[in-house]
């Protein structure tokens, strides 16, 4: 029985956003590339563009030899897990897209594995091609057994376009960019799929209601019982956009309870930065303003208007702060370039992170309302351009 390997991969720029896939099928006994395939899907998620690059290569692979054996190998742990029968599918713009992958081969012909991004690079470069040709129908290059190309461009009815047609449209489209790149206060060429960071502030403890100062160098609290229906409630929504691929959190207790919930939902599991820990209120800990401004009037004065000045007893300073966090953000974005990422952390690092992306002052640090269990997003590109796409949404909370 022959034997096949499958390799897909897709992204949205945006997600959703501007979406394409991509999926090589090799000779498993070679290694030999026989057909590579990408196509352009419009605006669609990542985990929907990933499920059509499987499809895609999945039906390559039976137009090839319908009796063969398929192993596929992607670097969507949320892919492989659900078609492995180990995760729930609840997305219904996946649960559709899953049932017709699994019909395509008879079951138990299908194995799948999950791969580190990195060895999946060549979906990934034709998921890219996809998306930054936009083609209007799927490529396919079927090779022969020499490694020679044999047949080219093989296009859906859809497209009449002939390879002019398509040069000049990606001329018209460098050219616009170029225009983008030029004009002050637009964004510049279209860097490619960024890293989307969705911040999820963690639910109440027994110290939220009160606004009382909770740090990292506190009792480190718990989750209150609201606070464990707010992670719920936050976990439901995330869990039905279903474009969250991994889940960072700090290392406090709160933010890892807020995590694992919505971790549960998504059959994910929670990795621990350091980086996203919550600023140190020194001995203001478990403080409201109110008894700081008593107890610490002069300090709480100069802590207001100098980001270096640190609370009373050594905590830590705004500027600091933002320090940690820029270096956070650069070692991540780098990480997780092209991926959506929750990061389950606080008050202060989320509002640092905002901060630096818009390249406010300090003082904006206190201009902004960040309530339990609210998501914030901002995505990041590869010139190092960031994009704030939301911010203190509490939606998922209402009844």
């Amino acid at each position: 029985m022959r034997e096949f390997i499958v390799e897909a991969d897709g992204g949205s720029r945006g997600n959703p956003g501007p979406a394409g896939y991509g999926c090589v099928v090799l000779d498993a006994v070679t290694g030999e590339t026989l057909v590579e395939t990408y196509e352009y899907l419009g605006v669609v998620t990542n985990n929907v563009a990933e499920y059509r690059g499987l499809l895609a290569g999945l039906r390559a692979a039976h137009d090839l030899d319908p009796s063969a054996r398929v192993h596929v190998r992607m670097d969507s742990k949320l892919v492989v897990e659900q078609m492995s029968g180990r995760w729930k599918i609840k997305h219904p713009d996946m649960k559709p897209l899953a049932l017709e992958a699994g019909r395509v081969f008879p079951p138990g012909r299908v194995t799948y594995e999950w791969i580190p991004r990195e060895q999946n690079k060549r979906a990934d470069r034709l998921a890219n091609e996809a998306m930054d040709t936009r083609a209007s129908a799927s490529s396919v290059r079927k090779l022969s057994a020499a490694g020679a190309e044999v047949e080219a461009d093989v296009r859906d009815a859809e497209a009449e376009a002939d390879v002019a047609d398509v040069s000049a449209a990606k001329a018209e489209a460098d050219v616009r960019a170029a225009k983008a790149v030029a004009s002050p206060g637009w964004a510049p060429a279209d860097m490619g799929a960024p890293a989307t960071f969705v911040f999820l502030r963690h639910g109440e403890t027994p110290l939220t209601p009160q606004k009382r100062f909770s740090g990292s160098g506190g009792t480190d609290p718990s989750l209150s019982d609201v606070g464990r229906e707010q992670a719920r409630r936050a976990a439901e929504a995330l869990a039905e956009r279903g474009t969250i691929q991994h889940i960072l959190a700090s290392p406090l207790a709160r933010t890892r309870q807020t995590a694992q919930a919505v971790a549960d939902w998504l059959g994910l599991e929670v990795t621990v930065e350091d980086g996203l820990i919550e600023t140190d209120f020194g001995a203001w800990e478990g403080l409201t303003f109110g008894e700081v401004r008593e107890r610490y009037p002069d300090d709480l004065t100069t802590w207001l208007a100098d980001p270096e000045a640190e609370p009373t007893g050594g905590g830590e300073s705004f500027a600091a702060t933002a320090t940690r966090i820029a270096a956070t953000r650069d070692k991540l974005v780098a990480a997780y370039a092209g991926r959506t990422v929750l990061l389950v952390t606080h008050v202060t690092p989320i509002k640092t992170f905002v901060r630096l992306a818009l390249g406010a002052p300090p003082e904006s640090l206190f201009r902004m309302e960040l309530s339990a269990a609210s998501m914030s997003v901002v995505a990041y590109y590869a010139d190092g351009n960031a994009s704030v796409r939301l911010l203190n949404d509490t939606s998922h909370l209402r009844p």
